[in-house]
């Protein structure tokens, strides 16, 4: 269900409680506000420690010599 909300003289913004529950999100945490078309996504910006491990297992060998890959050198 979208919400309305009332953009203050300070240019500011109340994210709704049932929203800010819904998602988890707490007091301070940082958002990305990225434009899209006339409107906004609101994105939580994930912290270093919920990034950690976030490629573990994934396979680094020869990575960057992948014979798959057309680089503008190539062209």
């Amino acid at each position: 269900m979208p919400f309305i909300v009332t953009l203050s003289s300070n240019y500011q913004i109340t994210i709704p409680k049932s929203v800010r529950e819904e998602q988890h999100w707490q007091k301070g945490q940082q958002l990305a506000l990225i434009p899209k078309g006339k409107g906004l996504l609101l994105i939580p910006v994930p912290s270093f420690q919920q990034l950690q491990g976030i490629a573990a297992g994934a396979d680094v060998k020869n990575f960057r010599d992948r014979n798959d890959r057309i680089y503008s050198k190539n062209l």
